[in-house]
């Protein structure tokens, strides 16, 4: 069983036993710690996708020790011009073991989610029906649309030349 779990900022494809590398964790040596961002679980030919996480899906690890990565030589250089930088750093790294790989009750909270999407999108058409229903023709009214919008009205009604109409030209051919 392996699974692509999301650990201080970067993902990791993981396995039960595996030592990985990440960056510094605020947690002491020899103490265990729990990721609950997993994205993605394969066991075998069944693999289960987070959207964007899993949830009830839990890598547990421990922490190894803590220490510096190899150094990193950043050199900055402008030819030409005399302009020379280096610089470089030891990256803070903390070394894990993965203990174990839970996927429990991956797909009890799927549902919640896709009755707020389904909110969120009645409530769209709503706000689109009255931005085109303001079919009013006073000038006041005209002057709060859009280019686009007036030049849709003029097209409706069958004015000609309003590609090259400005906005005022519009409504005053609309009035």
């Amino acid at each position: 069983m392996y699974a692509i779990v999301e650990i201080a900022g970067h993902q990791f494809k993981v396995e039960k036993d595996q030592k990985v590398f990440v960056n510094r964790l605020q947690t002491e040596e020899g103490k265990k710690v729990s990721f609950d961002n997993v994205l993605l679980l394969g066991d075998g030919d069944k693999v289960t996708v987070g959207a964007p996480a899993i949830d009830g899906a839990q890598v547990s690890a421990k922490v190894l020790k803590h220490l510096k990565g190899d150094k990193v030589i950043v050199f900055k250089k402008k030819r030409r011009k005399g302009y020379r930088v280096k610089n470089g750093h030891r990256q803070s790294l903390t070394e894990i073991i993965i203990e174990s790989i839970a996927a429990s009750g991956a797909k009890k909270a799927a549902p919640a989610k896709t009755e707020k999407k389904a909110e969120t999108k009645k409530s769209e058409p709503k706000v689109e029906a009255k931005a085109a229903a303001p079919k009013a023709e006073t000038k006041q009214d005209l002057s709060k649309l859009t280019v686009a919008e007036l030049k849709e009205m003029a097209k409706a009604k069958g004015i000609e030349g309003i590609s090259s109409m400005k906005k005022a030209d519009l409504i005053a051919a609309l009035s």
